[in-house]
């Protein structure tokens, strides 16, 4: 006879343990998940991580940390020092940290914040590094580029236009180029946004559809905002297959990318007003942007 005969709430009694255990399972997980995305809950993480950390390494200052945009990490500022640790603080890792969906080094990003006096282009090559050192993910991309060969047509100008020039490679379906977007502004800077298709077609018609626009700089932050906006009838835009190349051309194989119009320097990726400021040379306001 089979066993499961002589306990018949055997079977019972175990499926609705999986049940619970799994139901724990999500709950804790959708618990980490919250706590990743919520800028107050990721600061309530951070507190704890910095009394864990002044616990294992009380020698160490800690000057800044923060656990909000790195994948599940926390970011440690001791003087000029940059390290990443756990939410346990168990693990410490000491490196480059790159963002894989934006195609930037998060970190070089980092140490030009705190050492002001670094000349950024890039992934920061500018300190001293080799390039087999500081090789990254991405494909390279020129430290500096020159802008001349790019035509007046394929670009959407907006911003402060007494402020200094910064050329924004972008496409109107990738995230962080709208997050950027915030951050020019609040920079007070004047944009030149030239759109390139990284995402293909639908990418190439919204370009398109913005620069066909009566007004093409309130299309590209409707465009940003998941609005289409209505191009003129009969409108062909200029520029934009020369925006193609001169991407190309240059190994911009993700975006955002940022020039700095002055030189042609590049800065690759999401940047915060801070440090976009700082790569244009200007000085900081009170309130650090």
């Amino acid at each position: 006879m089979n066993y499961s005969d002589h306990r018949p709430g055997l079977k019972a009694r175990a499926a609705t343990a999986a049940l619970a255990f799994s139901t724990a399972f999500a709950v804790v997980s959708l618990g980490l998940a919250a706590v990743m995305g919520s800028p107050a809950q990721a600061g309530v993480m951070a507190d704890a991580v910095r009394d864990a950390l002044k616990m294992r390494l009380p020698k160490t200052p800690i000057d800044a940390l923060t656990c909000e945009g790195f994948g599940g990490l926390c970011e440690v500022v001791s003087g000029s020092t940059l390290f990443y640790v756990d939410a346990s603080a168990r693990y410490l890792l000491v490196g480059r940290l790159y963002d894989m969906e934006a195609r930037r080094d998060v970190t070089a990003g980092r140490l030009l914040e705190l050492n002001p006096d670094l000349i950024a282009a890039g992934a920061a090559r500018a300190g001293g590094e080799s390039k087999a050192q500081d090789e990254g993910p991405a494909n390279a991309v020129p430290t500096n580029v020159d802008l001349a060969k790019l035509p007046a047509e394929g670009a959407v100008r907006w911003g402060n236009p007494t402020g200094p020039k910064v050329v924004v490679f972008s496409d109107f379906h990738c995230g962080y180029c709208q997050r950027l977007t915030g951050e020019l502004s609040k920079a007070g800077v004047q944009v030149e946004e030239r759109p390139i298709s990284i995402f293909g077609a639908k990418s190439r018609a919204l370009s398109e559809a913005v620069l066909c626009a009566s007004d093409p700089a309130t299309a590209l932050h409707a465009a940003y905002a998941g609005e289409a906006p209505k191009p003129r009838s009969g409108c062909k835009p200029k520029g934009l297959d020369a925006n193609e190349a001169f991407a190309k051309a240059n190994g911009f194989n993700g975006t955002p990318v940022l020039v700095r119009a002055s030189d042609g320097a590049v800065l690759q990726g999401y940047r915060p007003a801070s440090e976009i400021r700082r790569f244009l040379g200007l000085a900081l306001n009170k309130g650090g942007q």
